[in-house]
């Protein structure tokens, strides 16, 4: 294992978003969408039309299968359904992404923390990451600070838990509003374009301190591989 390149000398430990960047959930997601669909007599949509909003959890399963955003009438109970129908499926096909776990042992091999920060709650967070083994170090849910992303409190948290300074972490995601959080938690940012990244994102413009075009890329730009 190489050392890492003197840019990242300073490197204590890997932050990663969850949905779209570690795992790829948007197929149980839509599938609880579409369920819902059923329920009501409407045909199901296509998967490819869920999986841009996959990062956005109910709001963004919801504003496609229904049309309907936060604080319209009747989206709180739609959520309440979505996410029961959601934790009863999302074991059924969420897997890591290829090449993810030889990712996460390079890190571990050179000595440097990893830890998972996501607005997914952590009634889901939790039982997700322990089901797959992805053997984080700390798991920080959407609802673990009372605050979420973009809030930088969430990043904070966990390098709180790590016992390692900001400054000391890279956050890795696959949203804009992943960028803003660790910029604004003092930490280096980096994209997971393999991701979700939302409907015609320009991810070029978010003014991440690297761009990871496939799985592997992290350890090679850390030059640790």
């Amino acid at each position: 294992m190489k050392g890492l390149a003197p840019r990242w000398a300073h490197l204590r430990a890997v932050l990663f978003d969850l949905d779209g960047t570690l795992i790829d959930s948007a197929g149980d997601l839509a599938s609880a969408a579409n369920a819902m669909r059923a329920e009501r007599g409407l045909a199901p949509l296509p998967f490819a039309q869920y999986r841009p909003h996959g990062g956005s959890g109910a709001r963004g399963m919801l504003g496609q299968a229904f049309a309907i955003r936060p604080g319209q009438p009747g989206y709180d109970e739609l959520k309440s359904e979505f996410l029961d129908r959601y934790e009863a499926l999302m074991y059924d096909t969420t897997r890591p992404f290829a090449g993810i776990e030889s990712e996460l042992a390079g890190l571990s091999a050179a000595g440097l923390a990893w830890g998972i920060v996501t607005n997914k709650a952590e009634r889901f967070a939790v039982p997700l990451t322990t089901a797959l083994r992805l053997g984080a170090q700390v798991v920080v849910g959407g609802d673990t600070t009372g605050h979420t992303k973009p809030h930088p409190a969430p990043l904070l948290e966990a390098a709180r838990r790590l016992g390692i300074a900001p400054e000391a972490c890279v956050y890795v995601g696959d949203d804009e509003r992943d960028v803003i959080a660790g910029r604004a938690a003092g930490m280096a940012t980096a994209v997971a374009a393999w991701g979700y990244l939302g409907v015609q994102a320009d991810h070029s413009q978010w003014r991440a301190d690297m761009t990871l075009s496939s799985t592997g890329e992290l350890l090679k730009q850390l030059g640790l591989a």
